[in-house]
């Protein structure tokens, strides 16, 4: 509280014609003023001068007296200047002023054009918890200010119970305009589509491309014959790249035919092209395969688009994927080599023939030494490659192998089943050895993996021999108790990851018969 004479001097000076010692006055006594002068600034509310109305409702907030705010608050909400509507928002919301009439002024302001004081008014409106006026709320999701449409979207949110706010949240969502419309569409559960279907089907032709995104995004949980159809038929008339590369992923479809006039016509687009690609991978006839051919030896193509169409020929499975994918790991562009290795390890998945599993084999083995930065991505395309087991022990063994390779390498030990081939009872042991010597490694990635693939080990239902099962020599496993202590000394460290790890292996010790 100030002094006597300091309260005195602001009750003066706010009598002055100079605005500047005015305004200083009644901020000052928004300071040290007592209660019975929050009365002496609400005064001040039809002051001739901006910058002395603004001053009066920074003090009415400092003052912390709602009953002066009550009346003269709503006023200056409603003022001419955007700076005395903002501050005297926000001392309302600080004085926590209730009512129809601070409800009234909150709701006009909804649509100032001051973004400001539009997040001014969607605040205090939170804290009552009520819309305002519902239409002007909804229509805040479409506002340029993500804090604006943000705080609106919240509000919308936490009022979606009530009807009104229901309603009009579907209506935009079925006729709104741009954003507002696309923000409606996913604030709406999923049961709610059934009602929206005519009108997203013409959602597809609206001018907003963001607009036929977020529809087509909600049609593709609908799967019968007539959306499929409009969705291709949108297609084909699609003129936005953003826009079909969406279409392209939704009616990505083994065997529809329909994809490969739009997928040729996107197919080297920057932006729609790899989904492009994609898409007559899933088409998977002659036609089609004999157009990603194309894409992956034109080096104009961008790169992403390559790379998809690489990996799209692997998933294919034609009998001459491999001879195609094989020289793009030697392709200048990295994106391009990336696409290959996910082509060839689809490829492997699928099942590589007799004679293709060497040079595979070979080309991926050298890859994970050669590039070390991406050797958890060679090394999934090595999953499922029984040949690959002798070099990936090597490396696994290798003191000067770098320590993502032998991370990456150490999962690649794990069998699906201990019956699978390279696994035979002598190869298990050897490999859960390494797996527990990974434990001890001075690089914590080599750590991690080593606990996650002892883990997948024990699902696989390798039972480590008991410490009682006469002697070990040091190159035999551990046993389970001397395994444990290993594991609990790992449990404090310094990594998060590594000890929540190590706990799954505990688990999975303790409890061998368990859930997985």
């Amino acid at each position: 509280m100030g002094s006597e004479h300091q309260i005195a001097f602001f009750l003066r000076e706010l009598a002055v014609r100079n605005t500047q010692r005015r305004v200083a006055a009644a901020k000052g006594l928004g300071k040290v003023g007592r209660r019975e002068h929050a009365w002496v600034l609400a005064e001040l509310a039809g002051d001739p001068v901006p910058q002395v109305r603004e001053a009066a409702a920074i003090g009415l907030g400092r003052l912390g007296v709602p009953e002066a705010g009550e009346k003269a608050l709503p006023l200056l909400m409603g003022d001419m200047d955007p700076w005395v509507r903002r501050r005297a928002a926000l001392a309302a919301i600080h004085l926590e002023l209730r009512g129809d009439g601070i409800v009234r002024a909150f709701t006009k302001l909804l649509d100032d054009p001051e973004y400001h004081v539009r997040i001014n008014a969607l605040v205090g409106l939170t804290a009552l918890g009520v819309p305002g006026d519902v239409a002007s709320l909804v229509s805040l999701l479409g506002d340029p200010d993500g804090a604006v449409w943000g705080r609106a979207r919240s509000l919308i949110y936490d009022l979606r119970d009530d009807p009104t706010v229901k309603a009009e949240v579907i209506r935009t969502a079925q006729h709104g305009d741009g954003a507002a419309r696309v923000e409606a569409l996913t604030l709406l559960p999923s049961r709610c589509t059934e009602r929206l279907i005519d009108s997203l089907l013409a959602g597809l032709r609206d001018p907003s491309p963001d607009v036929r995104i977020a529809v087509a995004r909600r049609l593709s949980g609908v799967e019968t014959p007539r959306i499929r159809d409009a969705l291709a038929a949108a297609l084909d008339a699609e003129p936005s790249p953003a826009v079909a590369e969406r279409l392209l992923g939704i009616l990505e479809q083994r065997g529809d035919q329909r994809l490969i006039g739009p997928a040729r016509r996107w197919l080297r687009d920057a932006v729609a092209g790899p989904a492009a690609a994609r898409a007559l991978g899933e088409v998977d006839n002659g036609t089609a395969v004999e157009h990603l051919r194309g894409v992956i030896a034109d080096t104009a193509v961008p790169a992403p688009t390559r790379a998809a169409a690489a990996k799209a020929i692997g998933e294919c499975g034609r009998w001459d994927a491999v001879w195609l994918l094989l020289p793009l790991l030697d392709d200048p562009d990295t994106d391009v080599q990336a696409g290959a290795v996910d082509g060839l390890g689809a490829a492997v998945y699928n099942g590589l023939r007799l004679w293709e599993r060497w040079p595979v084999t070979r080309a991926l083995v050298d890859r994970l030494t050669a590039e070390p930065s991406t050797a958890w991505r060679t090394g999934y395309a090595l999953i499922g490659l029984p040949d690959a087991l002798p070099d990936l022990r090597r490396l696994a063994d290798g003191t000067e192998v770098h320590d993502e390779v032998r991370a990456a390498v150490l999962p690649l030990l794990v069998p699906e089943d201990l019956d699978g081939p390279g696994h035979n009872k002598y190869g298990a042991e050897e490999d859960v050895r390494r797996l527990v010597r990974g434990l001890d490694d001075p690089q914590e990635p080599v750590r991690y993996s080593a606990a996650l693939a002892l883990q997948q080990w024990l699902k696989v239902g390798f039972a480590l021999p008991t410490d009682g099962d006469g002697p070990q020599d040091r190159d035999a496993p551990p046993g389970r108790d001397a395994l444990h202590d290993r594991l609990v000394a790992l449990a404090s460290d310094p990594s998060p990851r590594l000890r929540q790890a190590v706990a799954a292996v505990l688990q999975a010790l303790a409890d061998p018969g368990g859930p997985n």
